[in-house]
């Protein structure tokens, strides 16, 4: 897969539906679809050339362990339908997968095909709600990355972009659940991946620009990074990001220069945030 220019997408869905006092996950397609909307219009608006769709905690197996009141099908089809609404002709979105919440055998009772049926499930009613393509995000455990990513790729070849979570360590790259980043990207290039990168986690914005250049010495895949913004912080209880617009964007900067492809923000992160990256990237 090759990208002419750097690619813009979204940022927090999450945290902008904290702000405006609305459930998170899934269900809030089915309760407040306009204000999901209205997030991800704002982040076109600040100019983004894709956003995900708000199914990250949607597949079956995350909503039944977490005791979650969500239909699944009704929840993903109306995530991508309110995707697909609010995009402008010209722009893209793509499927948002996250992980199960869950741990495969030994550590837990899940085998790999009941992690790939529950994900193939998810990719099938995306797929049938005419996305772009998949991001399989906030990665931790390269056995159940596989697993989604084959589900996505056995379907379709429609684009696949994975994304993991890593820790910085004197011996590299780690993910929560121990695998380094030669593994993870291994792992993704040979599911069929087209794009890898990394997303959230307590690494900033200027820290993934290693992990960009880490990842461009061993593979030319185009690389994706969404830091948050900033590590979170509880205050009255609740957790914030106080990285501001402008040192986000210049933390974004040195991942585009390290050779970053496809750049945003997780966690925290605001169409204000989003907004200032635009702004440099126009301005290069």
């Amino acid at each position: 897969m090759k990208l002419k220019k750097t690619i813009l997408v979204d940022g927090a869905i999450g945290t902008q539906m904290i702000e405006r006092g609305i459930e998170t996950g899934g269900v809030a397609n089915l309760n407040n679809p306009k204000d999901v909307m209205e997030i991800h219009k704002d982040y076109f608006d600040a100019g983004s050339d894709v956003i995900f769709t708000n199914t990250f905690t949607s597949n079956r197996i995350y909503v039944q362990t977490h005791n979650l009141d969500i239909d699944v099908m009704a929840a993903n089809k109306a995530g991508v339908e309110i995707a697909k609404m609010a995009c402008p002709k010209g722009k893209y979105v793509l499927a948002d997968m996250g992980s199960t919440g869950q741990l495969l055998t030994p550590y837990g009772t899940y085998t790999e095909e009941e992690f790939y049926q529950n994900f193939r499930e998810q990719a099938q009613i995306f797929l049938e709600g005419g996305i772009d393509g998949f991001v399989i995000e906030t990665q931790t455990d390269v056995r159940e990355t596989r697993c989604v990513t084959r589900a996505c790729r056995s379907i379709s070849d429609l684009p696949i972009l994975v994304s993991y979570t890593f820790s910085k360590t004197p011996k590299g790259f780690v993910t929560m659940m121990g695998n380094y980043l030669t593994e993870c990207v291994q792992n993704a290039v040979d599911e069929g991946a087209d794009v890898v990168g990394a997303n959230c986690g307590e690494l900033a914005p200027a820290e993934l620009a290693e992990v960009v250049s880490a990842i461009k010495s061993i593979s030319n895949i185009p690389v994706i990074v969404q830091p948050n913004a900033g590590k979170p912080k509880l205050v009255d209880g609740i957790t914030k990001y106080d990285m501001s617009p402008e040192v986000f964007a210049e933390g974004i900067k040195k991942c585009i220069e390290a050779g970053a492809h496809l750049v945003g923000g997780c966690c925290g992160t605001t169409p204000e945030h989003i907004g200032k990256v635009r702004c440099y990237m126009d301005d290069r």
